[in-house]
């Protein structure tokens, strides 16, 4: 090899190298943008190529209030207790309406015969009761009549009332006893009612079926 081809040769080799020292410096310049790239936090690329904007406001929202609640027709339903007590009298003879079995029960005309004996036994469920134990007469009759209309709108059918055995009244007489006997013949909603078993309060209370 001559001194030109030699020449030749060296200068080949130094381009090559020139050539993979600007290769090498490429990638490691791509590899730096990549890597960049990767850290920016999320949306910045994309605000970068959309440039300045300005955000939409959030749109106003109505604030409607909640719906009130319906009314209640407390004077209605005072005046239809006042009305249902004013038909209720304290003189009302009830014992020619009793059946004269042991319980002393009592049905409406078109009530079956057997309806008392199921009471007693229990074919209905309690499902409410009222204690008119320490009442005055007309404070019981009002509550009694209260109780009973209650438990109509309620759809309750069977129910104890406890009026006690008079044991704690004058001349132990069981006032309450008679009277609540009397207030119950006289309410439209009362079907029937017995003297209850001993288990709830034997002859000092009464179970009483009402319209279903």
């Amino acid at each position: 090899m001559n001194r030109d081809q030699l020449k030749a040769v060296k200068v080949g080799l130094a381009q090559a190298k020139s050539d993979a020292l600007a290769l090498i410096q490429h990638q490691n310049a791509a590899a730096a943008r990549h890597a960049a790239q990767a850290t920016r936090p999320q949306g910045t690329s994309f605000l970068a190529h959309v440039g300045n904007v300005t955000p939409m406001t959030a749109p106003a929202r109505v604030a409607h209030p909640a719906p009130a609640p319906k009314p209640v027709p407390r004077q209605r339903m005072l005046d239809e207790q006042a009305a249902l007590r004013a038909t209720i009298s304290d003189d009302f003879d009830v014992e020619s309406l009793l059946d004269t079995d042991d319980a002393l029960s009592f049905r409406r005309p078109h009530v079956g015969s057997d309806v008392p004996r199921k009471l007693r036994r229990g074919h209905w469920a309690l499902q409410a009761e009222i204690d008119l134990h320490g009442l005055t007469r007309d404070a019981a009759r009002d509550a009694l009549t209260t109780f009973l209309a209650d438990s109509g709108k309620r759809g309750v059918r069977c129910v104890r009332v406890v009026h006690g055995k008079g044991i704690g009244s004058p001349g132990r007489m069981p006032v309450l006893k008679s009277k609540v006997r009397a207030w119950l013949v006289q309410s439209p909603s009362v079907l029937a009612f017995v003297h209850a078993p001993p288990a709830h309060g034997g002859h000092g209370a009464v179970l009483v079926l009402l319209v279903g």
